[in-house]
């Protein structure tokens, strides 16, 4: 089967956004799959619209397009998808009422020009978007099949693999089912892991196995996906690979699927039934805000202090601030997470202070990263060097220092060496 993704915008079209719905679309089809032979990019331009739409329709099969379902003038995707199908608009009364009812929950009226997002071309097939007011829907035009998606990333993620995959699938006659497992680490680049990981792909003879990587400073995406005809031939499939990634990984592995590093550390406080507080410089309160769970679940932090200097540090923990403790160590680091523990009556404290190189006349900058962890029987240190700008200091340390969280509430080493530091 032929595929086309056709993104619209003029804001991608310039270059002042980046293409990353391309991306993650051409990457799930093809972890399902699905071989991508086209890609365009168009304007908000209604006779460059209608070109696009009729030149996709005649080499391709299938047409997925992204963008112009907005509220407003510049949004013509339903428009010219009724005119290249020689139709009408029609209202969608029943995605009008969900549309009412999604602005009165919130306690909103519904501008008026949103009634245009109920208007779909006559015949079209409604696509449900459960998350915001941009339905999707289906057309054909000319030999192919339209199917048109919103441009806000988590909407157009969910429609595609709820929605427009299935679809495809059914069209395409591939008679198989599909899994994508997906492992999150720190402190192995993208090389080294694929070393480790070069004959994964081999454990299946029939090459249904395949392994890919998306590098995401200061986190690297392990992607396995898998086809089987059935979901049992597929689990016995993935079982003996899933080890050997975890296996080989090992504690660098931070996270599986959906879940994220700081729900692990918030989970392992939790079933701990301890608590946490947490002080940092030079982090601008990202610590803090990454450990903020979601609204309802359990939250087993109780204080967060963010400083930019030790002054206001050594006040607000308790500490007696004097010429000797002025100079940034480890030493100090593991005095304020134990200050701060006392100080806060948690059973966890962490300290996280970053000591930047100064002078704009060194060829590559770098930093020093002090970490120290109070819990309840003794206080542990990391002390970690890495090169580079600030920005990318500041993030390495923040996943750093969560990171060595992590493994000291799982009693796992604390100080192995990762890819980014200085030996």
């Amino acid at each position: 089967m032929l595929i086309e993704i056709l993104c619209t915008g003029d804001e991608i079209l310039t270059g002042k956004t980046i293409n990353t719905t391309y991306s993650h679309m051409a990457r799930r089809f093809g972890e399902v799959g699905l071989t991508m032979h086209w890609s365009t990019v168009v304007g908000d331009d209604r006779s460059c619209l209608a070109t696009a739409f009729r030149q996709a329709s005649q080499r391709a099969d299938a047409v997925i397009v992204n963008g112009g379902l907005g509220p407003t003038v510049d949004d013509l995707s339903q428009e010219v998808a009724a005119e290249a199908a020689g139709v009408g608009l029609i209202l969608d009364e029943n995605w009008l009422s969900r549309m009412l009812d999604f602005y009165e929950r919130r306690g909103r009226t519904m501008p008026p020009n949103n009634k245009k997002q109920a208007m779909l071309p006559e015949g079209a097939e409604f696509i449900d978007n459960p998350i915001g007011t941009a339905c999707g829907f289906a057309i054909n035009i000319g030999n192919a099949r339209f199917f048109f998606t919103p441009g806000v990333p988590r909407e157009m993620r969910k429609m595609i693999d709820e929605q427009v995959i299935p679809r495809l699938l059914k069209m395409s006659g591939l008679k198989v089912v599909n899994r994508l497992k997906r492992f999150h680490s720190f402190g192995i680049g993208e090389s080294r892991a694929d070393q480790l990981l070069s004959d994964v792909e081999t454990l299946a003879t029939d090459g249904s196995l395949k392994l890919g990587f998306q590098a995401h400073y200061p986190q690297l995406e392990t992607k396995l996906s898998a086809q089987a005809a059935t979901n049992d031939e597929l689990d016995k499939k993935l079982a003996p690979a899933i080890e050997m990634i975890r296996k080989r990984l090992g504690t660098f592995i931070i996270a599986e699927d959906d879940q994220t590093l700081e729900q692990v550390v918030i989970d392992s406080l939790t079933s701990q039934n301890a608590t946490l507080a947490t002080a940092e410089m030079f982090t601008s309160g990202a610590i803090a805000t990454r450990l903020n769970p979601k609204p309802g679940n359990q939250d087993p932090v109780i204080q967060n202090v963010v400083a930019r200097n030790l002054k206001h540090l050594y006040r607000v923990v308790g500490m007696p601030v004097s010429e000797q403790n002025n100079i940034l160590n480890l030493d100090i680091a593991k005095a304020i997470s134990a200050s701060l523990k006392k100080e806060s009556g948690s059973i966890y404290a962490l300290s996280v202070l970053i000591d930047l190189d100064k002078g704009s006349d060194k060829i590559e900058l770098g930093g020093n990263i002090y970490i120290g962890i109070s819990g309840p029987d003794e206080t542990f240190g990391r002390h970690a060097r890495m090169l580079g700008g600030h920005d990318w200091i500041r993030l390495g340390a923040i996943e750093l220092s969560l990171d060595v969280l992590r493994r000291h509430l799982n009693s796992l080493p604390i100080d192995e060496l990762i890819d980014f530091e200085k030996r």
